[in-house]
């Protein structure tokens, strides 16, 4: 049976194709089949290179036949990439050899019922975030955990995030960091005017709502992954609450997840034990 790769890279930016062209040639030199921007269907692996985005926009194509999914960080932070550019070539080494480890990421499901009773459904592997759709007003968001109301305020938005989204949009509003092993769900309130507007994290069986309060005619937009939208009219309620599928990240390194946020974020570690350097 012949083995295929599916590699997706942003097009716009010249190096990233340009590094796409090298990885495709070396995999075919191995017998490989390559696929470019197609459909992950029959692939045994999805190999990214570009920023956040484009591993965003390869989630979608790779969750749904379930392959695994390998980043090349071309961008700036590249929190899901497994590998920097300067690794390429041991990158598809490991890659033929088929050495690496897949670990699962929790996505959310999203759906959006409106005053009419209509259903709008989506997902995300970082978060959905409920936002204002008129820029000079607030939302009027009521927040609900498992069937109970919980707190209601005007704000900018909500957003509802997976631990993988925790160092995204929701650590950008003033959301805590949870390790990708934790199993939970975060609820961040985005310029909350009230005074009990904190950051909550609830467990992963738990049912997240935001009910958009029909207050004058401010409604809201849901952004899932900041890539697919859902409208929000007044009086809808949105409901989050543990994808049925997850993404599947492929690995190359054991390196703990303290240690690729200290690098991804240039944290400070001077005088941990000692002055140690960081992995």
């Amino acid at each position: 049976m012949s083995r295929r790769i599916l590699v997706i890279t942003h097009e716009g930016r010249p190096e990233a194709v340009t590094a796409a062209d090298r990885v495709s040639e070396d995999l075919r030199q191995h017998g490989i089949e390559v696929v470019r921007d197609g459909a992950a269907e029959g692939a045994e692996l999805v190999m990214v290179l570009g920023g956040d985005g484009t591993i965003l926009r390869a989630a979608e194509v790779a969750r749904v036949h379930d392959v695994p999914l390998l980043g090349i960080n071309l961008g700036h932070v590249g929190f899901l990439a497994e590998a920097e550019p300067e690794t390429l070539p041991d990158v598809v080494a490991r890659a033929v050899a088929e050495d690496y480890t897949v670990e699962e990421r929790m996505t959310i499901d999203v759906v959006v019922t409106t005053p009419t009773g209509e259903e709008r459904g989506g997902w995300a592997i970082n978060e959905a975030a409920v936002e204002k759709s008129a820029r000079a007003r607030m939302v009027e968001a009521a927040i609900g955990v498992d069937g109970l109301g919980v707190s209601t305020f005007g704000c900018d938005g909500v957003v509802l995030a997976t631990p993988t989204g925790s160092t995204a949009y929701a650590f950008s509003g003033g959301g805590p960091v949870v390790w990708p092993d934790v199993e939970a769900l975060l609820v961040v309130p985005i310029a909350a005017h009230a005074l009990f507007a904190r950051p909550m994290v609830v467990g992963p069986a738990s049912v997240l709502e935001v009910e958009v309060l029909p207050y004058g005619d401010a409604g809201a937009v849901v952004w899932c992954d900041g890539r697919r939208t859902i409208d929000a009219p007044p009086g809808s309620r949105i409901t989050v609450c543990r994808g049925a599928h997850p993404v599947r990240l492929a690995r190359l390194n054991e390196v703990p997840f303290s240690g690729r946020l200290v690098a991804k974020f240039d944290l400070p570690v001077q005088g941990w034990r000692g002055g140690r350097e960081r992995p």
